[in-house]
């Protein structure tokens, strides 16, 4: 049974709410997402004459939603492909309003329609969207590389980016708002707390009959914590 979790639906889950908590600090963020936090500040408050902060009411440094958290992942994707803060907020906004929802980068819908609204916006002089977009030599048009591979990376569920194989499909740390708050998962496990116990002493063998995952999981939760002990590098 499909559920709906928009938030105007009164009989979705408990834990949707969970989505538009403020929850990962902007450095987590930019760290999750392979950006820099400059770039997560900039695409949230940072605005001139010409430039208006992406989400208008988001009190500076305050920490993102997991939604805003998912849509800074595709923003640093855009913003390796040099596509300016600017045009990506063009393209969110001109998204929004399209598909009529407050995150659609989060949205299944950018990843299946969202070629054809970079399109439309490459037509009104958003040149730069371009960048995003090929054409194989039948003239069909998709996502580059770059941003298919970032696309892999979240499971849909109801039309919205539920799950986030944060570092890829074939590692198995997740980022699941359903799960520990959403903190990033290994096998259900917060790698925060695989990290407190390596900085408190444990063995990786002692770790492991804790909570019954492999030694080489455990490796990847402390490197992906920024940990590498010695007796995990065999």
């Amino acid at each position: 049974m499909i559920t709906d979790l928009r938030i105007d639906n009164p009989q979705r889950p408990k834990w949707k709410k969970r989505l538009y908590l403020p929850a990962y600090s902007i450095k987590e963020s930019a760290y999750y997402a392979g950006t820099y936090s400059q770039t997560v500040s900039y695409w949230h408050h940072h605005f001139t004459s010409r430039l208006a902060p992406a989400i208008p009411k988001k009190i500076k440094g305050e920490s993102l939603s997991y939604y805003e958290l998912i849509e800074v992942a595709f923003v640093a994707t855009m913003r390796k492909e040099n596509i300016s803060l600017q045009r990506i907020r063009n393209a969110r906004e001109y998204a929004r309003q399209t598909f009529k929802v407050e995150y659609p980068f989060a949205e299944l819908r950018w990843q299946t329609e969202g070629t054809h609204l970079l399109l439309e916006l490459r037509e009104s002089g958003e040149s730069d969207l371009g960048k995003l977009i090929v054409a194989d030599k039948h003239g069909q048009e998709a996502w580059k590389p770059v941003m298919a591979e970032r696309f892999k990376q979240f499971e849909y569920e109801n039309g919205i980016a539920l799950i986030w194989h944060v570092r890829g499909t074939q590692n198995p740390i997740t980022i699941n708002p359903r799960i520990s708050f959403g903190a990033p998962t290994i096998n259900g496990i917060p790698t925060w707390v695989i990290k407190g116990r390596a900085e408190a002493g444990e063995t990786p063998k002692e770790i492991e009959e804790d909570f019954n995952i492999g030694v080489d999981d455990i490796a990847l939760a402390l490197q992906f914590e920024g940990i590498k002990l010695p007796e995990l590098a065999s």
